[in-house]
């Protein structure tokens, strides 16, 4: 491989695939889709491939075979098995770049299996939406290769972010984060479907943005620690009349249950944060009433 020269594979060719070879525009690009195993959606992904000027590969083997940088875009469920059957084609020394977001130790799982075929994994969590920004989506990057594959990835006119750490670790940090960001999306889902059946769309609107404040997520987070051990038991109690509410309103109340679960586990701890000023003491003690709990 050469700086400005390498030979990249793309393995799996959805949304993220196609949008890095539409950012990256070379020719050259080979890809591979499990799709392409199925006759009835062969030619349509095929076609799909040659629209963005990427080479439909065969099989895995041919698409992966003599590669110096293969990227693994597939569906989460799917990555292990990608990643084991890349494996017994790669060039010496390849970079495997695992884009997909999975658990750290479905990660670690991977980069064994590469890193016993003589390939270089590396973790890559993608943190955005990659469609506005295609090869520059925010990315980060951890593993024993990382320094490495930065330059590698630089010369694709990427630029991520390098988390010192083992491979997980880049993961972890995507995966946690989504608890957030996609229980959001639920929970906003949840709110409004059950405010436009209830016809008061605007009113809930306007009281959640009268209660927006501009505290960081960390900071929330300490506040609202507090606030669960303080008063979860009673806020647990709000919420099962909530649930009643939404049930009511023929809308199953998923989030909602879980935010019950929740507000009475803090509720029932029995400790007080009010006098742990820092985020990490509160925590450690809600961490150490769990524990102590479970005994």
């Amino acid at each position: 491989m050469t700086a400005n020269t390498p030979s990249v594979a793309v393995i799996g060719f959805g949304e993220a695939g196609s949008s890095l070879c539409i950012g990256w525009n070379r020719g050259g690009v080979r890809s591979f889709d499990i799709k392409q195993t199925n006759p009835d959606l062969k030619t349509a992904k095929c076609a799909e491939m040659q629209d963005r000027g990427v080479d439909a590969a065969e099989d895995m083997r041919a698409a992966v075979a003599g590669a110096d940088l293969i990227f693994s875009t597939v569906t989460a469920d799917q990555a292990f098995a990608a990643a084991s059957s890349a494996a017994p084609w790669l060039k010496p020394g390849a970079f495997f770049f695992d884009l997909n977001s999975c658990a750290p130790s479905t990660k670690q799982k991977s980069a064994a299996v590469i890193e016993a075929a003589g390939g270089r994994y590396v973790d890559i969590a993608v943190m955005a939406t990659i469609t506005p920004h295609y090869h520059h989506t925010p990315m980060l990057i951890c593993g024993d290769h990382s320094t490495a594959a930065l330059a590698a990835l630089q010369a694709l006119d990427m630029a991520p972010k390098l988390v010192p750490g083992p491979v997980g670790r880049a993961s972890t940090i995507k995966m946690v984060r989504s608890v957030l960001v996609k229980g959001i999306e639920a929970l906003t889902a949840e709110c409004f479907w059950a405010a436009s059946k209830a016809g008061v769309v605007d009113e809930v609107a306007a009281s959640l943005d009268a209660s927006q404040t501009d505290m960081g997520w960390k900071a929330q987070a300490h506040y609202n620690a507090e606030r669960m051990t303080t008063h979860g038991i009673r806020r647990a109690a709000e919420m099962r009349e909530v649930q009643k509410t939404l049930i009511d309103l023929g809308i199953a109340p998923d989030m909602t249950r879980g935010t019950i679960d929740r507000q009475q586990q803090f509720g029932q701890l029995g400790i007080s944060l009010v006098d742990l000023d820092s985020f990490e003491a509160r925590f450690a003690a809600i961490e150490a009433a769990v524990e102590t709990e479970k005994n």
